[in-house]
């Protein structure tokens, strides 16, 4: 997973435990996940309007 082993996943979560605390991770974690989902249903909707573009005209 993006050549990160445990040791570097440790430290990450350490320091993000740091910054935002443990009581803000449950906010921080939801919020993350709403904007990926966001942004997958961003990449489709263009798909498919570029999909529309490129559909032959008869």
């Amino acid at each position: 997973m993006f050549g990160l082993g445990t040791q570097e996943l440790l430290i990450i979560l350490a320091l993000v435990m740091v910054v935002f605390g443990a009581g803000k991770l449950p906010q921080v974690g939801t919020a993350l996940g709403k904007g990926i989902r966001n942004f997958k249903a961003g990449v489709s909707d263009a798909g498919e309007e570029i999909d529309k573009l490129e559909e032959p005209r008869a």
